[in-house]
């Protein structure tokens, strides 16, 4: 009996190390994860869940990684500073933030850096000295250029049109606003004016009040470009409410699954974006590769980006992921069901 007992205490010890050793091993595993934080510009918009739901795919596909989807409440840098500071005692692997101002990010992209933490920015930017590199969507010039152009083709280049963007500070608004201005600088637009710039701070009913008094203030007002997905569909409302359909047309940049009523309704004929699932994987697969040293982000140089294929680096550390896709009553049903 002394010996079966002696056994039984020296299989209970070994089946007790085992579990232990098991144990430990799981935590030693879940320790290797590379962590990925992605950081929008605020919480519940739906380009930015669009954007998430493609890191996530990215994050399975490379099997060890872990993202962690963020970002604050409001859309302003000292919310996202606040966010990113806590990312950074965290200890995470890499920070991917689309910016709600480029230079005020500046610090503390630095300090995540100095900590080892690689800082990329994707959507909005942030200032070169601030991350290893950033990954517009598309070409700045090619988004600036296609919202005039899809407003000169609804209105056949003639009459009153204003910009209602994001925020004053927003890197991405502000560059493509510029390159609106280079295009309606041609003299194929001398006849479609530019009357004004207003900001909604990605807020939807903020935007829509911006929109109100601009159908209110300039009586002649034939369009609204709004380069924002939060804009456009409060723009777009904005004019369905106010029984202004057929006369004053939104266009810009949006997702299919919000501006299908707009589009549906008359208020917008044409209106453009890129994936953002797209946009939310390729940002993941580059965050990894900067994590793993397979890429550096320096000009020059590219970087493989899974199914989005290699992505090239140029200029200012800068990278873009693909052209913008135009959407109308002849593709909103199809993609409406996508994103």
């Amino acid at each position: 009996m002394q010996s079966n007992r002696r056994d039984t205490l020296k299989l209970l010890a070994a089946t007790a190390l085992g579990a232990s050793t098991a144990s430990w091993a799981g935590v030693a595993q879940a320790a290797e994860k590379t962590r990925i934080a992605m950081v929008v510009k605020a919480l519940g918009i739906g380009f930015f869940d669009a954007c998430r739901d493609g890191g996530q795919e990215a994050a399975k596909e490379l099997g060890n990684v872990e993202l962690i989807y963020t970002g604050p409440t409001t859309t302003t840098a000292e919310a996202q500073i606040q966010v990113i500071d806590a990312l950074i005692a965290q200890k995470v692997d890499a920070i991917v933030i689309s910016a709600n101002d480029t230079n005020a990010l500046v610090p503390v992209g630095k300090k995540a850096m100095q900590r080892g933490i690689k800082v990329i920015s994707f959507d909005s930017g942030i200032a070169p000295e601030g991350r290893i590199m950033h990954l517009n969507p598309s070409n700045n010039q090619l988004i600036g250029s296609k919202c005039v152009q899809m407003m000169a083709k609804t209105l056949k280049s003639d009459g009153e049109v204003a910009i209602l963007s994001a925020t004053a500070q927003a890197t991405n608004q502000n560059i493509w606003i510029e390159e609106m201005k280079k295009e309606w600088a041609k003299p194929d637009y001398a006849k479609m004016k530019l009357v004004t710039t207003v900001y909604g701070d990605d807020l939807a009913d903020k935007s829509y009040r911006e929109a109100q008094a601009l159908i209110k203030a300039y009586p002649n007002l034939k369009g609204i470009i709004a380069p924002t997905s939060v804009g456009i569909v409060a723009a777009a409302k904005a004019v369905v409410d106010a029984g202004l359909v057929g006369k004053v047309y939104v266009t810009g940049l949006g997702l299919p699954s919000e501006m299908k009523g707009a589009v549906v309704a008359g208020a917008t004929d044409t209106f453009a974006i890129w994936n953002p699932i797209d946009l939310g994987y390729c940002a993941t697969m580059i965050a990894a590769a900067l994590i793993a040293g397979s890429a550096t982000g320096k000009a020059g140089t590219s970087v493989k980006a899974g199914r989005m294929g290699e992505v090239k680096i140029g200029d200012n550390n800068d990278a873009a992921m693909a052209d913008p896709f135009t959407f109308d009553k002849s593709n909103i049903e199809q993609f409406a069901k996508i994103f």
